[in-house]
């Protein structure tokens, strides 16, 4: 496990590297759902079975594809937030993508999402990644400030994604 520190406005914040098994991880991406997922109750309602079922294989990830999942960790050891780094073959060749990006309700404002990008990106660039590609929703407004303030630009979709994806959007941000 690799952790780094950084001083938020309170206490410090550290990113520790863990297992996507991982119990704290796996509770913040829980979270998240219940959290995301009724801003596109009616989205998802509006899809016929089939356009749900195709919706859906767009989000299966397949763990043995991370290069590495990141934990912020307050320092009462309460998780903040959670990111995971996935390699992704598309059309386009390999690309790296930041995935599951979440910083828990109490946390926001303080840091703790630009902390897991940048592990993010510190691993990305690691692998030898010369840009990282991220898909979010259009109800999701603070993860598009977030990624819009932190240069990220819109691409169109790819991957997984193409096609199968209404609500998407996607972005890239070169590294190096």
């Amino acid at each position: 496990m690799s952790s780094t520190s950084a001083e938020s406005t309170e206490q410090t914040v550290r990113i520790e590297r863990v297992e996507w098994g991982d119990d704290r991880a796996a509770a913040l991406r829980a979270a998240m759902d219940d959290e995301i997922g009724p801003r596109y109750a009616e989205l998802q309602a509006a899809l016929t079975a089939d356009q749900q079922e195709l919706r859906a294989s767009a989000f299966v990830l397949d763990p043995a594809t991370l290069a590495g999942v990141y934990l912020a960790i307050d320092s009462d050891g309460t998780p903040l937030g959670h990111a995971a780094l996935r390699r992704l073959e598309t059309e386009n060749g390999v690309e790296w993508e930041l995935k599951r990006l979440v910083t828990i309700a109490a946390a926001r404002g303080r840091g703790v999402g630009t902390l897991l990008i940048d592990a993010v990106e510190r691993d990305a660039v690691a692998n030898g990644a010369s840009r990282l590609v991220l898909q979010t929703g259009i109800k999701q407004p603070e993860a598009i400030a977030l990624y819009k303030k932190l240069g990220y630009e819109p691409i169109a979709e790819y991957g997984p994604y193409v096609g199968k994806v209404p609500e998407g959007l996607y972005f890239a941000r070169a590294l190096g």
